[in-house]
């Protein structure tokens, strides 16, 4: 029984890896296709995209969700589609992507703070410490908001916060779904009424920022890339992932995703790699590992007992 859970917390870390790893280097991507396409007409091709690569698996499989269970999964949907990512654009927006970078990453706190009070778990203080150190982690490597970072935008911090809060929430109330569903189903119901929900934002946005859809094939193949991989797998792998392992000890994975996206910005767009990327990325693994640790002794315990 100990090696059964140890095996399903070992698949929920890759699960989480995965997808922290894919949306770091999704930065890459999007950094080229958003030249062309504003954020929010993105955001519904990406998941327009995943609706049609999850729903073909969904639909095959009839593995539906009960209508009962609908405004569950419309809270989700309106919680980390419509409001995180969209607060994420218009923050960063308003802000500085260097602040987008840093306010985001707070997500993971705020997904141990959501586990404790939703799924009434119990977070040590392993777990707690390690989140601390991961999060040191990130300004190593992101670094410290110099005095233009500082006079950004308040509004536009505020807004960022948001997305770290919301995220959290989404990650947390996924959790408790996949409980009842799988993380199929619940990925691609999300993505159906996270399509819905801010499709009128798409709207407005094309009214007001007209596009020429004359695209050479890079512009297609990164939106491909960004609605097939980064949206319907990695949105598939973090949710499967949460549902292998506590909430608690899986926020830590988040942290992946400021290590790959660094390392790819240097490795495909030239930019500086110093050694602060890799004491930040000591940092973080450290904490991941501490977060986990704690995780895996706990079987043992319980089974002692």
């Amino acid at each position: 029984m100990i090696q059964s859970q140890w095996k399903q917390q070992l698949f929920g870390a890759i699960c989480l890896t995965l997808a922290a790893a894919i949306w770091g280097g999704v930065y890459v991507v999007s950094k080229v296709v958003l030249e062309v396409i504003p954020p929010f007409t993105l955001l519904i091709l990406r998941f327009a995209i995943a609706l049609i690569v999850l729903g073909a698996f969904v639909i095959s499989r009839k593995d539906y969700i009960a209508k009962k269970d609908f405004p569950m999964i419309m809270l989700i949907a309106f919680v980390g589609i419509t409001i995180s990512i969209a607060a994420q654009f218009l923050g960063t927006k308003l802000s500085t992507a260097h602040m987008g970078a840093l306010i985001t990453s707070a997500s993971p706190a705020f997904i141990a703070i959501f586990a404790v009070w939703l799924l009434k778990e119990r977070i040590q203080w392993k777990q707690l410490i390690g989140i601390v150190l991961a999060t040191v982690g990130v300004f190593i490597v992101i670094g410290v908001p110099d005095q233009a970072d500082a006079q950004s935008s308040f509004a536009g911090n505020v807004i960022l916060l948001v997305a770290a809060v919301s995220w959290g929430l989404y990650t947390v109330l996924s959790k408790k779904a996949t409980q009842l569903y799988s993380s199929l189903a619940v990925t691609t119901y999300v993505a159906l009424f996270g399509l819905i929900f801010t499709s009128p934002v798409m709207i407005w946005e094309i009214s007001v920022t007209p596009i020429s859809w004359n695209f050479g094939w890079e512009i297609w193949a990164g939106v491909l890339y960004i609605g097939i991989i980064s949206t319907a797998g990695a949105f598939y792998l973090w949710n499967k992932g949460f549902e292998m392992m506590q909430a608690g000890s899986g926020a830590g994975f988040f942290f992946v995703q400021p290590i790959v996206g660094s390392f790819l910005g240097w490795l495909l767009l030239h930019e500086h790699l110093g050694l602060s990327f890799f004491a930040g990325a000591a940092f973080i693994f450290l904490g991941v590992a501490l977060s986990n640790l704690q995780q895996s002794k706990a079987p043992k315990q319980s089974h002692h007992s």
